[in-house]
């Protein structure tokens, strides 16, 4: 059914992100009020009315698409956290972020993107990065490769002899444990940074613009889509203690994306602990 699904509706799902985007973010961009922005839990920790409303805008039109699916969406899910657990159910799941990059958004930052992607199983079907202002669409499909705008996307592996370009967890998202883990990566032949938007910071692993990213938190709609897309350029990704980043979580932390497996391996030997 669902690869059927996929066969004929991959385009229809970018125009309900599209259509979401157009309604509900776009014209908020630079237009905010400040009562329609909101701590969720900290200073750190935004949402906005463009968040919420394209959320419910886009869990009607996903649904629709495909009957008997759900959604775990990231305002949902703080609003009832026990909706998270649809990740390890049978049904579809569609795993949204309305507006990644909430601080660049409330901040007439460009650097934004609504993400969405298709699971089953735990297992990543398709994805859609969608940067609205920047006129970029990202799609993967498993199995079936990764395009911007309809041209196919090759991560190639990092340049001999230059710095490793690595985009970690902002300071401001991380505990004392993960900032101890993350300064592994001031390193010599290390250029890292702290990350913005995580789903463009994927897009640029894709693109061969980033080598790799290493974070410190697990919450679904920030990874799924960008993982899918960096998989279906060539790269890979693994968690601390090797394994594969899970979307239900329990993931060993910190973990990287790259644009090759060396890359990773790299990358999560500078965040392990020393004997």
């Amino acid at each position: 059914m669902i690869d059927d699904f996929l066969a004929h509706h991959l385009t229809d799902v970018e125009e309900a992100v599209r259509q979401a985007a157009a309604a509900e973010i776009t014209p908020r961009f630079r237009q905010l009020a400040v009562d329609e922005i909101v701590q969720k839990t900290g200073p750190h920790d935004l949402v906005t009315i463009a968040d919420q409303l394209a959320e419910k805008h886009l869990t009607g039109a996903l649904t629709a698409l495909l009957p008997g699916s759900v959604v775990v969406g990231e305002e949902a899910v703080h609003a009832d956290p026990s909706t998270y657990g649809a990740l390890a159910g049978d049904a579809p799941v569609w795993i949204v972020d309305p507006v990644d990059g909430t601080r660049q958004f409330v901040h007439g930052d460009p650097g934004f993107c609504t993400l969405v992607a298709l699971a089953r199983h735990g297992e990543l079907l398709a994805s859609w990065t969608y940067a609205p202002v920047l006129g970029e669409m990202a799609v993967a499909v498993r199995g079936g490769g990764a395009f911007l705008d309809g041209t196919r996307l090759t991560a190639g592996s990092p340049t001999p002899g230059t710095d490793l370009r690595v985009a970690m967890s902002h300071p401001d998202y991380t505990t004392p444990d993960q900032k101890r883990a993350l300064l592994g990566l001031d390193s010599e032949g290390v250029a890292a940074r702290p990350c913005g938007s995580a789903g463009l910071e994927y897009l640029a692993i894709a693109r061969g613009a980033l080598d790799a990213v290493a974070f410190s938190w697990e919450s679904a709609w920030d990874h799924a889509a960008g993982l899918l897309l960096v998989a279906e350029a060539g790269g890979t990704h693994a968690t601390l203690d090797g394994t594969p980043f899970t979307l239900p979580g329990g993931n060993a932390m910190p973990f990287s994306a790259g644009r090759d497996s060396a890359t990773v391996e790299r990358v999560l030997g500078l965040l392990r602990p020393g004997p």
